[in-house]
């Protein structure tokens, strides 16, 4: 491939579909990893040659392992974009334990795995590695525990892998975006409510009042949250620039709870608390 490529996670739709196109237009070659047939086959008709469409699920390792594999055979990488994620609400009084380990599984665990499947790749390319985080790896609130959890684990991390992968020249970059009009929203919500109808009845006494503000916070994101193109410009910015930033954010929302989550702990827990 004469092209510079960059590998991009989680590409069927939002942020990481959007970053793909962005990438294209910029005339890269990417590697897109999806893990629906269907996905994989409008992609290609979409961009043809300009792309490779792998099918994997980050937390497979017989995937992961054949995506490194394929990678490595092409030769160099110019950047691998960690992108694929999930957000299931749940209060963590009663979220099942299985659930709670399937979401750092994706959110963080199959970050790594990704990364460490791809890093031979990177070395010989000295490439980048950007990492789709959240402004909730900096402030949590109720309901989303399992997914802040995965987010402030994705911080260290990446400011780990920033550490140990400098003296290879390799820059890893965090993106932290506020609210994204994505279909992670409303697959989220679907997931959660099939997940709190299968909660304890005390669960829904507890924390209804705590549910319901999820459940319009979510719709809310969905349809006023900024386009996944605006962090796609801001992916592609950190692949490019010659001194990326160690951190990235982008929104308003995300600006403004940069500033609270720097204010005195009792003052910020006093503003994140669930209002009942």
């Amino acid at each position: 491939m004469g092209a510079r490529s960059v590998l991009v996670t989680g590409a069927s739709s939002g942020i990481g579909e959007a970053t793909m196109h962005e990438l294209v237009r910029l005339g890269f070659h990417v590697w897109a990893t999806v893990r629906r047939a269907q996905d994989a086959d409008r992609l290609s008709e979409q961009h043809g040659e300009r792309i490779t469409v792998l099918r994997c699920d980050v937390t497979d390792a017989e995937q992961v392992a054949n995506v490194g594999e394929q990678v490595r055979r092409r030769g160099g990488l110019h950047g691998l974009v960690n992108n694929a994620g999930t957000a299931i609400p749940a209060p963590l009084e009663f979220i099942p334990l299985d659930e709670f380990r399937r979401q750092l599984d994706i959110n963080l665990t199959g970050q790594l795995a990704v990364t460490q499947a791809v890093l031979p790749s990177l070395r010989e390319a000295r490439g980048r590695v950007v990492n789709v985080g959240s402004i909730g790896d900096r402030i949590a609130g109720p309901m989303l525990g399992a997914y802040h959890a995965s987010k402030f684990g994705l911080v260290g991390l990446t400011d780990t892998l920033r550490a140990e992968l400098a003296p290879a020249g390799i820059a890893v970059v965090l993106v932290e975006p506020g609210a994204i009009a994505t279909p992670i929203w409303t697959t989220g919500a679907a997931s959660g409510e099939r997940l709190l109808a299968d909660l304890p009845r005390e669960a829904l006494s507890h924390y209804a009042a705590q549910i319901d503000r999820t459940r319009k916070d979510a719709a809310r994101a969905a349809k006023r949250g900024l386009p996944p193109s605006a962090v796609a410009v801001v992916i592609a910015k950190a692949l490019t620039v010659k001194n990326p930033r160690p951190r990235y954010l982008v929104g308003r929302d995300a600006q403004i709870a940069s500033v609270v989550a720097r204010l005195p702990y009792r003052l910020r827990y006093r503003l994140t608390a669930a209002r009942q």
